[in-house]
């Protein structure tokens, strides 16, 4: 019986260095990121699309692999390099709005980022939350998602507050 308590007791640390090494691996290597493309298939011309994404070389490939079996969702994908790089890229992404509300937001929610990133972490936990409830499918909700978008990583103005259709129909 002690023998038992013992692995577990191993086990729960191991499993909080695994904790702490996500932490720290996203903080520094994640990004967060909510794009709005136009798409004219859906009913207001535009989709909204949040991510977790992570990018390594081919050599740091298994961290990313340790990730997929951690959160157990997403997609690790190749980028072949065509520049003077000799490696290619892999990125794992989660792009599941059910693996993302149901798996990666509450882990972040319990195992706060250290960085600034963990603001675009609130701000990606906000638009998932309207997706969730369905209110980015109202004109004025994109309008307040697209203004979310400014405020996270770079802070690039939203091409979708910038268009003539937007403009016409805000007015």
């Amino acid at each position: 019986m002690s023998s038992k308590k013992a692995f577990n007791a191993d086990n729960q640390q191991e499993r909080q260095k695994l904790i702490g090494w996500i932490i720290g691996f996203i903080d520094g290597e994640g990004c967060f990121s909510v794009s709005m493309f136009r798409n004219h298939t859906t009913k207001l011309g535009w989709q909204i699309f949040p991510e977790l994404i992570v990018t390594q070389g081919v050599k740091s490939k298994k961290a990313l692999e340790e990730l997929k079996r951690f959160f157990q969702c997403g997609e690790i994908y190749v980028n072949r390099r065509h520049d003077n790089h000799r490696e290619d890229l892999y990125r794992f992404c989660v792009r599941r709005l059910v693996d993302l509300d149901g798996k990666i937001i509450p882990f972040f929610r319990k195992n706060p980022l250290k960085t600034a990133k963990r603001n675009d972490f609130k701000k990606f936990s906000q638009v998932v939350e309207m997706m969730k409830s369905k209110k980015h499918l109202i004109r004025k909700n994109q309008v307040k998602i697209a203004k979310i978008i400014e405020e996270m990583n770079r802070k690039k103005p939203a091409v979708f507050l910038s268009s003539s259709e937007t403009i016409r129909q805000t007015r």
